[in-house]
């Protein structure tokens, strides 16, 4: 009985093993079709050759507000205060800042102090962005 049941198991484990295979293979054919390979290997992107006429070209959309710098490269920091970051619009935290003087917290948030990176990570914001971005941390003090 003992070796019946084994011949059962081993049966059934062929028979599911070569179920699995068969499911495989036909669901890796149909990757296979013409119109899935070209898909795949597609280009996904163009080259500009120069010569040629590349198209329309975005407009400049100018300098950004004191709320987006803020909002991209700014938060991680100032929300929270990590490493002695001034929260935003916490008066605590800025007045003896700003009794600095503008121009001193300007300064520092351009060249970086202390913990805080050049430009805190913004290397292509203006220096007219950054300043709009200490202004909208300080708006409410």
């Amino acid at each position: 009985m003992k070796r019946l049941t084994t011949l059962a198991l081993k049966s059934l484990s062929f028979g599911l093993a070569a179920l699995i295979s068969f499911g495989a293979s036909a669901a890796v054919q149909d990757d296979m079709s013409k119109d899935a390979i070209a898909k795949r290997i597609e280009p996904i992107g163009k080259v500009y050759v120069a010569g040629e006429s590349a198209g329309n070209e975005a407009a400049a959309s100018g300098p950004r507000s004191g709320e987006a710098v803020y909002g991209q490269y700014c938060t991680a920091c100032h929300t929270s205060g990590v490493m002695g970051a001034p929260k935003i619009n916490n008066a605590e935290d800025w007045e003896p800042r700003l009794a600095q003087g503008m121009e001193t917290v300007l300064k520092h948030a351009i060249n970086g102090f202390n913990a805080m990176p050049p430009k805190g990570t913004c290397s292509d914001c203006s220096d007219e962005e950054i300043q709009a971005a200490i202004d909208y941390m300080t708006a409410e003090i």
